[in-house]
């Protein structure tokens, strides 16, 4: 069991407050719903905050070997980034289907982008063996307490404006979930904040790692399907910092269809005009579920595929 002091949010907050935006917590008119907006984060996802709250720590012995992430896009964006402005080199393995709109932000970022033949699961073993190989510092996107110390930033900064919402009650905090970096580090957040919300997490029924074991199951018995929701596909690393910190933190873990994925992505689009990647449409998509009158929906990223959006809508 790690202990919540060491994953240091106001560290974390200081660290990186300069390198990154401080995203607006919008109201969905008509909807009952507001929404996180982290997909006008600089990279176009919350991802940054643990890639730089990670990388701007390092020492610089760490910096001059270089990083190695594995991604199925947003975390490797991230790290590139924090690469960058601290100096030192990334290389990232992605699985081969990855995103082409994420493939080419790593590659202007300056990153070494290295293809798996297989799924986010391939690539991380991949990643960590060439880190391992190179002698390279490897950067998981959840299991680390400086990554879960950076996510935990947008919790801190979500509960100074959680004043915005309306009339006392209370207020149901949606989180996607995967690793569980960002559902951690957001309740972690909060809670430095001194906000009192319901936090739920929000998987797809093609990949319910966490779900499985928040309600007592074995992730491992998992057998994970296919998902338009890239970023939260692949199982969870065993002995992960997260599957405790999620027990700690979160109230609820639900699961979305693909269909409740697709429909939210649209409405989304429609009502708002902002185009979101799945992973992100997951959280308005369990919200949905909900008669609560306080929601918000954190939209974790805006990297969506290309042409995505329109097949949707036709369909």
């Amino acid at each position: 069991m790690i202990p919540e002091t060491s994953i240091d949010v106001e560290a974390a907050e200081r660290r990186i407050r300069r390198h990154i935006l401080r995203t607006p917590l919008l109201e969905w008119p008509g909807q009952g719903l507001w929404l996180k907006c982290e997909n006008e984060q600089l990279t176009g996802s919350f991802k940054l905050r643990g890639a730089l709250s990670k990388i701007l720590g390092c020492s610089a012995e760490d910096l001059r070997r270089g990083v190695v992430a594995a991604s199925a896009g947003n975390h490797g964006i991230g790290v590139a980034l924090a690469c960058q402005i601290a100096g030192s080199h990334a290389t990232v393995v992605v699985p081969r289907d990855v995103v082409e709109r994420k493939r080419r932000a790593l590659e202007s970022l300056g990153a070494a982008v290295v293809l798996a033949d297989g799924d986010y699961g391939v690539a991380e073993l991949e990643g960590r063996a060439l880190a391992a190989a190179s002698g390279a510092l490897f950067v998981s996107p959840y299991n680390d307490p400086d990554v879960v110390a950076g996510q935990g930033t947008l919790g801190l900064e979500l509960a100074q404006q959680l004043t915005r919402t309306g009339k006392p009650g209370q207020v149901e905090v949606f989180v996607p979930v995967s690793g569980g970096g960002l559902l951690a580090g957001v309740g972690l957040g909060l809670r430095l904040g001194g906000a009192v919300v319901r936090l739920i997490g929000v998987q797809t029924e093609a990949a319910p790692y966490v779900h499985r074991f928040f309600y007592g199951g074995d992730p491992a018995s998992v057998v994970e399907s296919p998902t338009m929701a890239d970023g939260l596909a692949g199982a969870v690393e065993d002995g992960s910092i997260t599957w405790d910190l999620i027990k700690r933190v979160a109230d609820d873990i639900v699961l979305v269809s693909e269909g409740e994925i697709a429909a939210a992505l649209v409405e989304i689009a429609r009502g708002t005009g902002m185009v979101v990647e799945p992973s992100a449409a997951v959280a308005v998509a369990g919200a949905r579920r909900s008669k609560g009158d306080r929601r918000i929906a954190v939209l974790s990223g805006g990297n969506v595929a290309g042409g995505l959006l329109e097949r949707l809508a036709a369909r």
